[in-house]
This record gives C-alpha cells, structure tokens and sequence, in this order.
C-alpha cells in the first residue's frame, strides 16, 4: 500500500498485518504514523493497495459505518458546543440510537457529573477524555488514537495512559495508537510498529 498527499509521497509501499489487541505505532513527526490512522477508516484513500479490516476490503463498506466500527480519536480534542452528554452522544444520534452517556464517561475516567457541564470550559485533558469517552459510546471494534497524550502535561499523559490499560483490560476492543515517544509505546502496546519516512522499519 502507497499513499501521498499533495503529490508527496507519504506511505510507502507498506504492507501489515494488525493483530488483534494494543498496537502502537512508533515513529518521528511527519513519518506517517497520522497518515495510516486516517487510511484505516477511510478519511482519505491509498494510492495503491488495499486495505482490509476483519477480511473485508474496508472500501466495499458504507464509510460512516466504518468510522463507526474504526473510531479515530484526533490529536487535539475538538469539542462541540455544548454539553459533555451533547458532546458523547453525538456519533451515536447520528446513527440513530441513544448512547450510554454515563457508562462512556466511567470508561473514559470521568464521574457523571460531567454530563452537564459545557465541554469547551473544560481542561484539555479533560477534554480528550470527552473524546475518549465520545468514541466509546459508538461501542467500536477498533479505536485509532492519534497521540493520545501529546497535548497533556505530565500528570494529565499519565492518567490518560492509565485509562487506556484499564480499557485494554475490560472491553472487547482493539486499539492502535500513534506515538512519537518508545516508552508509550512499550507501556501501551503489545507490539510496536515502527515507522520512519514512510517505510514500515520494524513490525
């Protein structure tokens, strides 16, 4: 698989297999590592190859489907204006049913007081784990997180890692998170991939 944006090659002639579980994608800024998560539930396409999720070719299956079953968690969290409960069961209305605010908001490391208060007034770390806790309502089968912790600071990235082995733990999904940093990587994952200009380098 071969991928480029604006005429740049990006991904280059990669070829993985992801296993079921943690895996975390290792590599520098502008490596890729953002580039595959966006190719995994279809925000943007390869150039060449193919890409299956569960032995189905990602592209014969309804996008916003997908990206219901594959959830990207972005970088920075963006919420939307309005309430936290607004905020988590956002995707879930838009797939037609009601989403369990207060059981997403628990996984996601938030107490249900949360539900009510305006999520744009909160921390950034607090913020993510709306995101977390957005993604999770939709009940995925896979989560992308784009460096999860990359816009915390120190006690914020440890309770957010925290979070995501208590997740790996208890629920029936599998993750794949992006990471500049080896020791998330190792702490996080059970196998690492690397990726460096393009290139899958070890995995």
């Amino acid at each position: 698989m071969s991928a480029s944006r604006g005429g740049r090659a990006i991904l280059r002639e990669i070829t993985l297999d992801v296993e079921e579980g943690t895996t975390a994608v290792l590599g520098a800024s502008g490596s890729g590592k953002s580039t595959l998560l966006r190719l995994l539930n279809r925000l943007a396409d390869p150039d060449t190859g193919t890409i299956s999720h569960r032995g189905t070719d990602v592209r014969s299956v309804d996008v916003l489907d997908l990206r219901r079953r594959v959830v990207l968690v972005p970088q920075l969290p963006a919420p939307l204006a309005g309430s936290v409960e607004h905020n988590v069961g956002y995707g879930a209305r838009l797939a037609g049913r009601r989403a369990d605010v207060e059981r997403a908001l628990r996984l996601a490391g938030l107490d249900g007081g949360f539900a009510e208060r305006e999520a744009e007034r909160l921390s950034v770390g607090e913020q993510q784990r709306v995101m977390l806790a957005r993604a999770l309502a939709l009940e995925p089968e896979v989560l992308l997180l784009d460096e999860p912790t990359a816009a915390l600071d120190e006690e914020a990235k440890e309770g957010v890692e925290g979070t995501i082995r208590e997740l790996e733990n208890t629920l029936s999904v599998s993750f794949l998170v992006v990471t500049h940093d080896r020791g998330q990587a190792s702490r996080l994952g059970t196998r690492t991939i690397e990726i460096d200009a393009g290139r899958v380098t070890r995995g």
